[in-house]
């Protein structure tokens, strides 16, 4: 190998490095140098730390909502819930983050008191703790995983790859803007594992084994489904073949000691979660995710790798250059193909089983999977490089991933916010990828691909029903009205309008469009919060087909304008009526609705 100075490797991960902490202090947009690390999830996580260590009440979690109240980590609270054996509340994500964010945690804790900020676990010193160390250890895995590749796979190759994680993938995302979630922290740790597992093999030690052990019990502290991670050192170097199990067996045979120490740790470090458990409720096993859980009869595997929402592969294509590789990972290193194609297969199986699986951008939770990845990426690069044709060829579809993803990171959080992880569909995709601005009723197609943006699209419109809600005021009447002498109101006090029914003849009928005007009046909430316009196609009260939108996508305070929603007739069915009504879903907000009308046309 080269030395460091004319390493090509090493030089990308010096650049990958210094343009991730860049990107993660200084962003292309205006925001603090060390901002909230925190919030939603990532508070839950780290939630164990001021519990134990500041409050000493794991039970009762009593500061949580004065927390709330100052910073709002989760203005929903949902990092914990109340368990009802024990009348206890029970924090609803491991602790194996905690674990590992606790010196950097007591650093903040220091700082904190010698700053005279208020020593409560989430001020700014916490925050920017947590930001620096979970920066870190992003440096660290990335650091790991340049060591095991480039002594395998040679220079360009590593470098290659090591640029294609950083600055094409997701892990950008993550590792920059979500330093307190689990992501780049377990990438870590399976970079750590991918470096003891063969030098234990190579040379096995108790020490290896305790260190195999404590990274793998680390994993399955913070997310347990990691425990799939011991598959990579119990099948490391093996194949498909009676000799190669028969040979795996004398080898432990000759060192079961070693596979007892890691199994300890494993079991020691995992442990910690059990006496938690113990400690709050009484019981030694609690299920803290409550209503979510996984589907393994039915894993949404085509739609986690492939859909518009937030499909893997759509929203990470480079990572396609991993899949591909293990082909070429088979012959350059045989010893790894077996065991990290068996653990990516049940990896990608035990994801998408999860009945929540569009969390994030682009499958977030595959990102900690990409040190496994990096490997038959390598390869894969490796055989790409040995031709100019495959080089060239490849070259492109690198510069339109890096393009893309940095485009999706940026709209994610600045600029026009044109990304909504997690809700995104094909329909809204190809008018928004690449640009600045879309108009608003194109955040629509989040909700409804049946939108019809264009109006010159619709032929022979006619009208089905019409109201003016000037008799209709069974919801109230709400002033002062948009015209007329009365609006249709929708708020905290009337959260729901009548249910409207408007007679359809199938033959004569395939589109619909329900319009109204509408004026909303308070500040813009959480999209989950907005109130919503819901049309159904029916067969009698048979629901066959329902679209909803969220009307706060294209409505300014104060501004009325008309909101609208297409939907096109579901195929093969016998409906006979389309029914719609408005929905407030708590957004704090008020509208007034008028002129609500339904519209039949063709296209």
């Amino acid at each position: 190998m080269p030395p460091l100075r004319k390493s090509p490797s090493f030089w990308a991960l010096v650049l990958s490095v210094a343009f991730l902490l860049n990107t993660a202090f200084f962003p292309p947009w205006p925001r603090a140098v060390l901002p909230d690390s925190l919030t939603w999830d990532a508070s839950g996580y780290y939630m164990y730390l001021p519990a134990a260590f500041i409050y000493q009440d794991l039970k009762q979690v009593a500061f949580l909502p004065e927390i709330t109240r100052k910073y709002s980590p989760d203005p929903y609270q949902n990092q914990v819930f109340r368990d009802s054996l024990s009348g206890h509340q029970v924090m609803k994500y491991s602790m194996g983050l905690a674990v590992q964010s606790l010196p950097f945690f007591a650093a903040g804790h220091l700082a904190a008191k010698a700053l005279g900020y208020p020593p409560d676990g989430f001020s700014r010193p916490y925050q920017a703790a947590i930001m620096i160390g979970g920066e870190l250890v992003a440096v660290l895995g990335l650091l790991l995983t340049w060591r095991a590749l480039r002594r395998r796979f040679g220079e360009w190759p590593t470098a290659l790859t090591l640029v294609v994680i950083v600055l094409g993938t997701n892990y950008l995302n993550y590792a920059a803007f979500a330093p307190g979630m689990t992501h780049s922290w377990l990438f870590t740790l399976y970079a750590a594992l991918l470096l003891l597992t063969p030098a234990f093999y190579a040379r096995p030690s108790a020490a290896k084994a305790l260190g195999i052990g404590v990274v793998c019990g680390l994993m399955a502290l913070t997310r347990p489904t990691e425990i799939l991670a011991v598959l990579l050192p119990l099948l490391w170097g093996l194949r498909p073949a009676r000799a190669a199990l028969a040979e795996r067996l004398g080898f432990w045979r000759q060192h079961w000691p070693k596979l007892v120490v890691a199994a300890l740790a494993v079991a020691a470090v995992g442990s910690l979660q059990l006496f938690y458990w113990h400690h709050v409720t009484g019981r030694w096993l609690v299920y803290s995710y409550q209503d979510q859980g996984f589907d393994w009869l039915h894993p949404s595997i085509r739609e986690g790798l492939l859909s518009y929402r937030s499909g893997w592969l759509i929203y990470s294509p480079l990572m396609l250059t991993a899949v591909l590789g293990f082909g070429a990972l088979r012959r350059r290193r045989p010893g790894a193909f077996w065991p990290m194609l068996v653990f990516m297969v049940l990896f990608i199986y035990v994801t998408f089983a999860w009945n929540v699986a569009y969390g994030g951008l682009g499958a977030r939770a595959m990102i900690q999977s990409y040190a496994v990845l990096a490997w038959p990426m390598a390869a894969g690069l490796g055989w790409v490089l040995a031709r100019r044709w495959r080089t060239a060829a490849y070259s492109v579809f690198l510069l339109l991933g890096i393009y893309f993803n940095f485009w999706l990171t940026y709209e994610s959080y600045a600029g026009n916010h044109l990304v909504e992880p997690g809700g995104l569909s094909w329909q809204y995709l190809r008018r928004a990828v690449g640009r600045s601005a879309v108009s608003p009723d194109t955040r629509w197609l989040l909700d409804n691909g049946d939108q019809v943006l264009d109006d010159t699209e619709r032929r022979n419109v006619r009208e089905l029903w019409r109201n003016d809600f000037e008799q209709d005021t069974t919801a109230g009447c709400g002033r002062p009205a948009l015209q007329g002498r009365c609006s249709l109101p929708l708020d905290a006090e009337h959260p729901r309008s009548a249910v409207y029914r408007v007679p359809l003849n199938p033959a004569e009928v395939q589109w619909v469009r329900v319009k109204a005007r509408a004026q909303v009046s308070g500040p813009r909430g959480y999209t989950d919060k907005m109130d919503r316009l819901i049309v159904r196609y029916c067969r009698g009260e048979e629901v066959l087909k329902q679209k909803d939108i969220r009307l706060q996508r294209a409505l300014e305070e104060g501004w009325p304008r008309e909101i609208y929603l297409d939907l096109h007739a579901p195929r093969g069915e016998d409906y006979d009526n389309v029914t719609f009504h408005f929905e407030h879903f708590g957004s704090g907000q008020r509208l007034l609705l008028d002129e609500a009308r339904v519209e039949a046309f063709e296209k």
